[in-house]
This record gives C-alpha cells, sequence and structure tokens, in this order.
C-alpha cells in the first residue's frame, strides 16, 4: 500500500499568514512514532514557521512554537487538527494584546 492522503488544507489569513495542514496515512509507522499517519502543520508568515507540528523520521511525534520544540501525544487526526488550531487560536490572542 502506498501513502493515502487523508488531508490536505492551505489558506492564508488576512494577516498574511500560512495556515496548512497535511497527513498521510503510511503502510507502517514512521521511525519514532506509534501510528500510521505521516503529517505535517504549519503556521507561518513570509517562510517563517511561528507554529509548526510534524513527526519527522526518527524524531517522532512533535511540535514547535516559536524557536522551542515540545514533545507531542498523537491521538488521532481530528485531535491533532484541534490541538494545532487550539494553539494558533491562543497566538493569535497573545498577538492581539500587544
Amino acid at each position: 500500500m502506498d501513502a493515502i492522503e487523508v488531508l490536505n488544507r492551505k489558506s492564508v489569513d488576512t494577516d498574511g499568514n500560512t495556515i496548512q495542514i497535511v497527513v498521510w496515512e503510511v503502510p507502517k509507522a514512521i521511525p519514532g512514532s506509534r501510528h500510521l499517519f505521516k503529517y505535517r502543520c504549519y503556521f507561518g508568515r513570509h517562510g517563517e514557521r511561528i507554529i509548526g507540528y510534524d513527526n519527522e523520521r526518527g524524531k517522532g511525534d512533535h511540535k514547535h512554537i516559536g524557536k522551542r520544540e515540545f514533545a507531542y501525544d498523537f491521538r488521532d487526526v481530528p485531535t491533532l487538527v484541534a490541538d494545532f488550531s487550539k494553539d494558533v487560536s491562543e497566538w493569535r490572542s497573545r498577538q492581539k494584546e500587544r
């Protein structure tokens, strides 16, 4: 079985930020992950990542918030989308407070 694209969503918001979520179902787990999905979630501007989630080969599931990297507990695709969206919303709220 080849990888099957499950989700591919990309948009640009009114502030010029790019938001992209791409998820594939893969035939075997990516080294470092315990599930059958390969994913990347990106929120950034001008090619600079602000928030990102991915499961890079060998590193496993993790997220990037600014310059920091944190482990991420992947459960399923809907939870991934919800968690990523929540982090983006929280970042936007903090920007409005400034």
